[in-house]
């Protein structure tokens, strides 16, 4: 790293700092020509990632429609928001070390797989939208197999 004082790129890391919330690292350097402390970020630059969506286009992965998804069906007090953005950090990289292509119905089915383990209600919540369900009979039907499973 490049001195912003005297440009010599011989320094040294005397304090780092890791900020697990918004992924930056955040060092604070020494020169060792002038002596001079500056601090500099470090972010991972993210992959573009993408999807394949029901109607077979691609779609660019976005961790956020996951997140919003799931806190639309939860309940916070069953469900905190910390275990939601674990949750979606690990769909995030599956996504990121799958050898095939992931599809949209992957994510849904992953979803509905921890919803059934966290909070059934949720589970109903979640698939009546991603199984578009049509009627209450719809809803009866997924009732019973989430009860005889």
């Amino acid at each position: 790293m490049r001195c912003p004082f005297c440009s010599c790129d011989n320094t040294k890391v005397v304090d780092k700092r890791d900020n697990r919330e918004d992924s930056l690292t955040r060092r604070r350097r020494q020169c060792l020509r002038c002596g001079k402390r500056f601090t500099t970020y470090e972010k991972v630059e993210k992959m573009d990632i993408s999807i394949i969506k029901k109607d077979g286009s691609l779609e660019r992965f976005d961790i956020e429609k996951v997140v919003k998804g799931l806190k639309r069906a939860v309940n916070p007090n069953i469900i905190s928001e910390d275990d939601i953005y674990l949750f979606a950090e690990e769909v995030e990289r599956y996504v990121l070390n799958s050898e095939e292509a992931v599809t949209s119905r992957d994510i849904g089915l992953m979803i509905l797989e921890w919803l059934r383990e966290k909070d059934p209600l949720a589970y109903i919540r979640f698939a009546s939208v991603y199984k578009e369900f049509k009627s209450l009979d719809d809803i009866k039907k997924e009732i019973d197999t989430l009860e005889n499973n």
